[in-house]
């Protein structure tokens, strides 16, 4: 498995705050694109499909494709319209439907 991200954050954009993702925290730009952040820190994939068990994550960055729903505070959401912010608990959205 590839364990070094082909993204970097092109520069500080923040306090760094601890996100947990899967039970494993991670220190994240507060304010910044949580599927951005998470990809920049190595994370991927997000979540499997429903019918085949495939590794998705983020895609198109604008929310139109669903492919990196995630599940906060038991709500299936898409990291990509999501903003960091301290304390947040993110689990895979293992074998859930699109939103």
């Amino acid at each position: 498995m590839k364990t070094v991200s082909s993204f970097v954050a092109l520069e500080p954009c923040g306090d760094l705050v601890d996100v947990t993702f899967d039970n494993q925290t991670y220190a994240l730009p507060d304010g910044s694109n949580l599927a951005a952040a998470l990809l920049a820190a190595g994370v991927s994939p997000f979540r499997t499909t429903p019918v085949s068990g495939a590794p998705r994550a983020p895609y198109c960055m604008m929310g139109a494709c669903f492919d990196c729903l995630v599940v906060i505070d038991g709500v299936t959401v898409q990291a990509c319209m999501t903003e960091v912010r301290g304390g947040l608990r993110v689990s895979r959205a293992e074998d859930r439907e699109a939103v």
